[in-house]
């Protein structure tokens, strides 16, 4: 192999190496900063092939992609001075690398940004707030309003909160059962309270059916006393026409239905003056 062709093939190797150096791509999920002694010199947010100057220029590559930051579980304190342990979530992302390399320079360093930041509005909410409405359907704009808040904040360190949200609001150990029994004595207020207004609508029924019972009867009674006044004047008119016709039979036979009273006993003292007698004696 002549000199010639080693030379070549050395100078090649290092024009690849020196061309590699220079280069570096950004894939459509990623923008990048150039850095030149600490400066910044560039920044790239399209995706492609771009060139730095070797052994001088750096390049930080941040991601474009919305990012999720947990936050540590804190413990709140509601309007109603109830302590409430939240676990929330950020999703964010970098949306001005300039930004963001000069005043945060790592994602480490502006998660620990959005971590104060996001608690202390969460904090500043939820405190304007009781309870029930932290832990009901109100929460989400509550949620809104803290999101809006933390997007303010971050805007200058070129960081973009797209949404704040609670994974689960949970009370302290030593709260819950306390919570717990007035839960329960509530529920055994209601409970109470619904037998109650029972109680008096069935009281109220017992009494309108014993009304009505009572009027029934009363008209029943009437109508009865009708029936036997009519009857007993019928018996009577029927008496006197029978004595019209027949006074010696009729009084015969209201005789004998006298004896049905005076013998039902069994014991019957006769005696000769009696004149209901008449018709066994003689």
């Amino acid at each position: 192999m002549s000199a010639k062709l080693i030379s070549f093939i050395v100078v090649l190797i290092i024009v690849i190496v020196l061309l590699s150096l220079s280069m570096f791509i950004v894939d459509q999920t990623q923008q990048a900063v150039v850095l030149r002694f600490g400066q910044i010199l560039n920044t790239y947010e399209t995706p492609g092939i771009h060139f730095k100057m070797p052994f001088v220029d750096n390049v930080v590559k941040y991601e474009k992609r919305i990012l999720l930051y947990d936050i540590e579980p804190e413990k709140i304190i509601t309007e109603d001075k109830k302590t409430l342990i939240v676990d929330t979530y950020a999703l964010w992302k970098i949306v001005d690398a300039k930004k963001f390399i000069e005043t945060m320079k790592t994602v480490t360093l502006a998660e620990s940004r959005i971590d104060d930041i996001v608690y202390s509005h969460v904090r500043n909410v939820f405190a304007k707030h009781t309870f029930d409405e932290i832990i009901s359907d109100k929460r989400e704009e509550f949620l809104a309003e803290v999101t809006k808040l933390a997007r303010s904040d971050l805007s200058d360190f070129g960081i973009e909160v797209v949404d704040v949200r609670i994974k689960h609001a949970d009370l302290p150990n030593e709260n819950v059962k306390a919570v717990y029994e007035r839960m329960k004595a509530e529920r055994y207020s209601i409970a109470a309270q619904i037998r109650a207004d029972g109680q008096k609508e069935a009281q109220k029924i017992r009494a309108e059916a014993d009304k009505k019972v009572a009027v029934i009867i009363a008209e029943a009674q009437s109508e009865a006393e009708k029936i036997k006044g009519s009857g007993e004047a019928s018996a009577t008119r029927i008496y006197a026409l029978a004595y019209q016709k027949d006074p010696e039979f009729f009084e015969f036979w209201r005789t004998l239905s006298a004896y049905n009273s005076i013998f039902k006993d069994g014991i019957v003292i006769f005696g000769n003056d009696l004149e209901v007698f008449k018709y066994i004696i003689h």
